[in-house]
């Protein structure tokens, strides 16, 4: 379970901050330096973060791999490294200065092949495909267009192009603290028992987590309660060791 346990760290202008539902203006900042962050997730037990470049998601093209490499060179965490990866350049990039998997969003909807190429290249295990919902679309671009796209046809194709696990997010539940979406998760892991499901958005304690994994889910990862001190990082290393 321990390096299913993952902590967002997410990023907008060299600063570790969390959005609400996605909206680049409802922002918080935590910490001046997400090495800073990194380091102390380390020293808790942490073994795994989701770096979430977000000026790279609202620009298109990756921002902060700089930041990537400070995290990888300077700790031993497995980084899954996401936001502004459109080309296959990006990819090399994000693997180039330390990330251990990449997140692809919204290319996998924009340029499919992509996402089949790389996953031919590095493997089912070093792709992660991040998908986020917001009222039954999927949601691209940073969160700021929606698509009308069935999401199980989308992951039917997906799983038949080799995607072997995804993290799926609920902008509704996002930083808002109020609970995960229990029922979608069921419904992804009914319908798609061999893609690995990694839970996102609305997680506000232990239970959440547990139960989480209690229905099948791969994986959580965990934002703003860990930054808003609802879940604790010794609660969390209790569950983990």
């Amino acid at each position: 379970m321990k390096n299913n346990i993952i902590i967002a760290i997410d990023v907008m202008n060299n600063k570790c901050v969390r959005l609400t539902q996605g909206n680049f203006c409802n922002k918080k900042i935590y910490k001046n330096n997400p090495l800073e962050m990194a380091l102390l997730l380390e020293d808790n037990g942490i073994s795994r973060i989701h770096l979430v470049d977000l000026d790279g998601a609202r620009l298109g093209k990756v921002i902060h791999w700089n930041i990537l490499e400070k995290i990888a060179n300077k700790t031993n965490l497995i980084i899954d490294f996401g936001g502004g990866i459109k080309t296959e350049e990006d990819i090399k990039l994000v693997f180039e200065n330390g990330g251990n998997i990449a997140t692809i969003g919204s290319i996998a909807i924009k340029n499919p092949i992509i996402l089949k190429k790389s996953i031919n290249i590095y493997g089912k295990e070093k792709i992660l495909l991040g998908v986020d919902i917001k009222n039954n679309y999927i949601a691209i671009n940073g969160w700021t267009k929606l698509l009308d796209i069935s999401l199980f046809d989308f992951f039917k194709q997906k799983y038949i192009n080799g995607v072997k696990r995804i993290f799926c997010t609920d902008i509704s539940k996002d930083g808002k603290l109020s609970g995960p979406s229990f029922n979608l998760y069921k419904k992804i892991i009914k319908n798609f028992p061999n893609i690995e499901c990694i839970a996102s958005g609305g997680i506000r304690n232990i239970k959440d987590i547990k139960n989480l994994i209690k229905i099948g889910c791969y994986g959580v990862i965990i934002g703003k309660a860990i930054y808003e001190n609802f879940i604790s990082l010794k609660e969390l290393h209790k569950i983990i060791n």
